[in-house]
């Protein structure tokens, strides 16, 4: 259900947390890290710091870091501001007149597709999902 792009977006984050106690960190090194291309991270990247993700720092020395502690970053807050997820409420068929009264064919089955996804992301953090002993202490 996650775009490539988020899924990078996700990958970054993770990379930042593994890194965390190494400051700021490049794009291109992160990208080397995850797979990416260097100059479509980096606006990746611009877009998770005006979400407050990350922060970003220009000059030398500067790069990325995570904004708070991976703890405290929900894979929702990386993942909304790529794919938009709060136009996920309508209906899954684009029909206007779909509602609880009135339902379409995928109206029930979409609520709770949509529901189980949302929720995960809403309570699963980066932490959560670092491999086993890589988050680095601190930030």
């Amino acid at each position: 259900m996650m775009s490539k792009t988020a899924v990078h977006a996700v990958k970054a984050v993770v990379a930042l947390a593994e890194l965390s106690e190494e400051g700021f960190q490049g794009a291109g090194s992160i990208a080397d890290r995850i797979g990416a291309p260097q100059n479509y991270l980096g606006k990746l990247l611009q877009t998770l710091a005006r979400a407050g993700v990350v922060q970003s720092q220009k000059g030398l020395g500067g790069g990325f870091r995570l904004a708070k502690p991976a703890e405290q970053i929900r894979l929702f807050d990386i993942v909304d501001p790529i794919d938009n997820l709060s136009r996920w409420t309508g209906c899954l068929l684009g029909g206007a007149m779909c509602s609880q009264d009135a339902p379409c064919a995928m109206h029930e089955g979409w609520a709770i597709a949509r529901e189980a996804y949302l929720g995960m992301l809403k309570t699963s953090t980066v932490a959560n999902v670092l491999p086993k002993g890589r988050l680095a202490a601190g930030r």
